[in-house]
């Protein structure tokens, strides 16, 4: 399907819910738009995508069935398969994503995409034997003589739907983890990153058979096929809106989900804050892949009067780490027109409407031509504008003030629960004040981001950011049946409720019990 540019202000706002663009949601919008595909070409293609998909889901259930509970030493050499294929293959993927963004960062591929799923493989190769061992519960003495345990089972076959905007990290850290649980996996990637997915199929296919994880690619009528698959669990990546329609088609199958959605995440540049230190590590934050992640600060909050030398610092600290933009290969392009259009247009928007837009280009380019997009800081932002209103996944920054630390956690509270939530603070009142009030999927004190690549921490949204975790031990029980067993021997302890019902024994059993 073509990225032409919106041309209209409806069309633009249609597109602005697109800001994650999971195939879904970015082909749904599409078809809002009123754009077509072009003969019957794409139909037939889409049509074979779907008999494949169908097909390859049936043959992962065959051979799960067949091999139902994979060993920690299949598992685990699986894994160190995958991480070796990852690492000799990193160029490759570099190349690849670097082609589909027109400039990705070769920087910010390796540290968000190969190093942070490195690791993220290594810490479940570590620790997959513990987590698959059966753990003893508590009997109650009424049950007594008995046992009880849990035991961790594979649940069969899992659905990943993968976005654009980190296609290796966001696709091989949950097959690995749905590998680490014992599960087949089926991945569905973006039509947005068509070089990424040749390569990453040719790493995958040399590590598994398609049976075991298989890489789908195609347009709206494939990605809405495979959210109405029956997976056994289904992992999506994207906005709020697509993932309601993602969790209403899996309803219909009873599929359990993880959503990992959008929204604002705020910053929040509390009174004591060092604002060097808090603009710096925003900037980093928010410049990294331009900021098309789901977890970039979304807006900051700083104390009225404080708001000029916050973003003078801002300023100091991108120029720093991006001296010049448009030939920079640090700095991220924007991943295609319409993205870029979408950007382009929630500015107009917001100067039109009275927003005050500095603009940080250190080397006063010239960008046309050219997806290269400067950061752009916003003031005197009003609720009726779109930046203010829409997750902005790219490099614009509202700057909101507060008059007191109240009112800054009130304007939050206020709002959507967001997905990340980042504090910068070194009083431990103001931290713990700030985590008690306030709710999100995650939060980094004095830092942006690194709360994602702790390999020990769950990842997940709360509310419209999202339901469900992954990421580590908690990824691996996501996609593992945690069954409990109890066992009993010869002697039955339970005939002493059995009926007649009345009896001195039961009496008995009555006070000793419920109390």
């Amino acid at each position: 399907m073509s990225d032409s540019n919106a041309n209209t202000e409806a069309a633009n706002d249609k597109t602005a819910e697109a800001t994650q663009a999971n195939p879904v949601e970015s082909l749904l919008h599409h078809l809002q738009q009123g754009q077509q595909h072009d003969g019957s070409t794409d139909v037939e293609n889409a049509q074979q995508e779907i008999e494949r998909l169908q097909q390859l889901h049936q043959q992962q259930q065959r051979a799960f069935r067949d091999h139902p509970m994979p060993d920690a030493a299949a598992r685990i050499s699986k894994l160190r398969a995958l991480k070796s294929a990852l690492i000799e293959e990193q160029t490759s993927l570099i190349n690849a994503i670097n082609e589909d963004f027109s400039c990705r960062a070769e920087g910010d591929t390796l540290i968000a995409e190969i190093m942070t799923t490195v690791q993220s493989l290594n810490y479940m190769i570590k620790n997959v034997r513990k987590w698959m061992r059966t753990s003893d519960r508590h009997v109650n003495p009424l049950f007594a003589p008995a046992s009880n345990k849990v035991m961790y089972q594979p649940l069969g076959v899992v659905g990943i739907m993968v976005p654009w905007n980190y296609p290796v990290q966001l696709a091989v850290v949950p097959v690995a983890t749905a590998i680490a649980a014992g599960n087949r996996a089926m991945v569905k990637m973006s039509e947005f990153t068509p070089a990424t997915n040749r390569a990453l199929k040719t790493l995958l296919s040399r590590v598994f058979s398609e049976d075991e994880v298989a890489i789908v690619e195609g347009e709206v009528d494939v990605a809405s096929a495979f959210s109405e698959v029956p997976w056994d669990h289904l992992i999506f990546t994207g906005s709020t809106s697509v993932g309601k329609h993602v969790m209403a088609a899996a309803a219909k199958n009873l599929t359990p989900v993880t959503l990992e959605l959008g929204g604002k995440s705020p910053a929040i540049v509390a009174p004591d804050a060092n604002l060097e230190h808090a603009a710096e590590r925003i900037c980093f934050g928010k410049s990294m892949n331009a900021g098309q992640t789901c977890i970039a600060p979304d807006y900051v909050l700083v104390q009225e009067g404080r708001e000029k030398e916050f973003i003078g610092r801002y300023h100091k600290a991108f120029s720093k780490m991006y001296p010049s933009l448009k030939d920079n290969p640090d700095y991220t392009a924007i991943i295609n027109d319409r993205q870029y259009q979408r950007l382009v247009s929630w500015l107009k928007d917001a100067d039109a409407k009275g927003a005050h837009i500095t603009q940080i280009n250190p080397a006063d380019e010239d960008f046309n031509g050219s997806r290269k997009m400067p950061p752009h800081l916003v003031l005197n932002g009003t609720d009726d504008m779109k930046v203010m209103q829409e997750e902005l996944f790219g490099p614009i920054l509202p700057i909101v003030t507060y008059k007191n630390y109240d009112d800054a956690l009130e304007y939050i509270n206020d709002r959507s629960r967001p997905l990340a939530l980042y504090l910068f603070s070194y009083d431990k009142a103001t931290e713990l004040k700030t985590l008690e009030r306030t709710h999100a999927g995650g939060v980094a004190i004095n830092d942006t981001l690194m709360h994602i690549a702790q390999d020990d921490m769950p990842f997940g949204g709360i509310g419209p950011s999202g339901m469900g975790h992954y990421h580590g031990k908690e990824g691996f029980i996501t996609l593992s049946k945690a069954k409990p067993i109890h066992r009993k021997g010869r002697i039955n302890s339970g005939k002493l409720i059995y009926p007649p019902y009345g009896t001195g024994l039961h009496s008995l059993l009555y006070k000793l019990f419920i109390r």
